[in-house]
This record gives structure tokens, sequence and C-alpha cells, in this order.
């Protein structure tokens, strides 16, 4: 193992942590879903900060980061929707966006040709606040209840951001390829 692997292996390690979240949100240890959901937010900041620290960045590091925290966030939500601790819609439409952005990736890669993961702003924002939700829903589930408003306003939070980073990723990428192909 390198060094410049570490990033890597942490995100490997995060997906790991997937499974077992999963499965304490079905059993309803929400306590320790919540420690094991903080502990891969944590790794999350800590794969990041490695690899643009120490410029450990990789191609399969663009990939696995982004892939632990979409694994990490669509269990979460369809194991709370299918507890009722969040809207079915919800969690629809989180997963109907990580969708698209896969099928255009893929589309992409086949069509057009390699592309560089770059999430925008608005994604990483979008990915910050269903992390918050999702740490928000299982605190309340079992550590201190939180107010209704408060956990409706960041529903509808993670519902605007979701849409609208799902439209950015179209026209970003819907743009390049009409680049590619016609520029």
């Amino acid at each position: 193992m390198k060094r410049a692997d570490i990033p890597n292996i942490i995100s490997v390690l995060r997906i790991l942590l997937v499974l077992p979240t999963v499965a304490a949100l079905a059993d309803g240890h929400y306590q320790l879903a919540l420690l094991l959901f903080a502990v891969a937010g944590v790794s999350d900041g800590i794969d990041g900060y490695i690899a643009k620290r120490f410029h450990y960045e990789s191609r399969l590091g663009s990939i696995l980061d982004p892939l632990a925290d979409k694994l990490l966030l669509v269990a979460t939500y369809l194991t709370l929707a299918w507890s009722g601790l969040l809207p079915w819609w919800l969690a629809v439409a989180v997963v109907a966006r990580d969708l698209l952005i896969l099928f255009g990736a893929v589309s992409f890669h086949f069509l057009i040709g390699e592309y560089e993961m770059a999430p925008s702003v608005l994604s990483k924002f979008n990915t910050v606040v269903q992390i918050v939700l999702g740490l928000s829903v299982v605190f309340s589930a079992g550590v201190y209840a939180l107010p209704v408003m408060v956990l409706g306003g960041l529903v509808m939070l993670v519902l605007a951001t979701t849409v609208l980073s799902g439209i950015d990723y179209v026209w970003t990428w819907g743009a390049r390829a009409w680049r590619a192909k016609h520029g």
C-alpha cells in the first residue's frame, strides 16, 4: 500500500459502513446508526482533506468518494422512508436525481468520451443538506425529538437542492456534450 492510496481506502471503508448503518436503522438502533453515519461523514472529510493536502487525488478517488457518499445517502434515505421517518416522495427524488446523473455520466462516457467527475457547488451543498437531514432525522428518532418545523424545513431544502442540482447537472453536462460534438 502506498500513502497515495489512503484516501481511496477510506472511501472503501465508508462504502463498507453502508450495510451496518442500514441494518442499525432498520432495527431501530438509531443511536448506533447515528454513530456510524457520523463516522462515515467524518471519514468523508478526512479522505478529501488528505487527497487535496498531499496531492493524492486520483481518477479512482474521484469515482469512489462520490460513490461512497451516494450509496450511504441513498441507502439511508430509502431505509428512513421505509421506516416512515422520511416521506417516500423525497427518497424517490433523491434516488431519481442520482440515477439521472449516473445515466448521464455513462451516456457521456460512451457517446462523447472520458470525463472528469467534478461536482458543482450546488451539488456539494445538496450533499451537505442531505447529510444534515439524514443526521437530524436519525437524531430525532433516537436521541431527542426535533421540532416538526425544523425537520419539515430541512425536507423542503433537500427537495429544492436535489431538483436544482439535478437540473444543473443536465444543463452543464448537456452543454459539454453539445460543445464536444459540435464545437
